[in-house]
């Protein structure tokens, strides 16, 4: 009869905090802030190909500096955050397709960081770019108008969806 090894307090620490890692993120939801956001689609109608030009050089090289493209890790869903409305807009110049709408704090605190995740998708479905736009201290109360820079050219682009996430202060 062989006799079991001694528990190592090594593996008495491994295994406790392997537990409290697993139990924490039961209960915090699967990506360990609260859940995963929710998109909602939004669709890209009245964009005439032939009225619309895509960008010069130096154009696509302005856009392409502005365009927000790097999410924060900080923001989650947060239940005060609304987007009362957004579109598809094919503005003059640099700016080019763009997704613009409204965000509301439905709420009485301010919220320290809000960003605004968009997805574009092409005629068959498939993703073409992640852009976003974000601000910080947004009161109580108060609405934010932003403008998403889409570095796809207004052709290309069929579809979309759209999130709104932030950091509570």
């Amino acid at each position: 009869m062989t006799r079991p090894e001694p528990t190592s307090r090594r593996r008495v620490l491994t295994s406790l905090g392997a537990g409290v890692a697993i139990a924490t993120a039961g209960c915090l939801g699967s990506d360990g802030l609260g859940g995963q956001p929710t998109y909602e689609e939004g669709t890209v109608s009245g964009v005439n190909a032939s009225n619309v030009s895509d960008r010069s050089a130096s154009q696509m090289s302005t856009a392409a500096a502005l365009a927000q493209r790097q999410p924060s890790s900080a923001v989650t869903p947060l239940e005060p955050l609304e987007l009362v409305d957004h579109e598809f807009v094919v503005e003059d110049g640099y700016l080019g397709s763009t997704i613009q709408g409204t965000v509301a704090n439905t709420g009485t605190d301010r919220i320290q960081t809000v960003e605004v995740r968009t997805r574009v998708y092409d005629d068959a479905g498939d993703l073409l770019g992640r852009y976003l736009a974000s601000t910080g201290d947004l009161d109580g109360g108060s609405s934010w108008a932003f403008q998403v820079i889409v570095l796809e050219a207004p052709s290309d682009v069929a579809g979309y969806d759209i999130t709104v996430l932030g950091t509570p202060s």
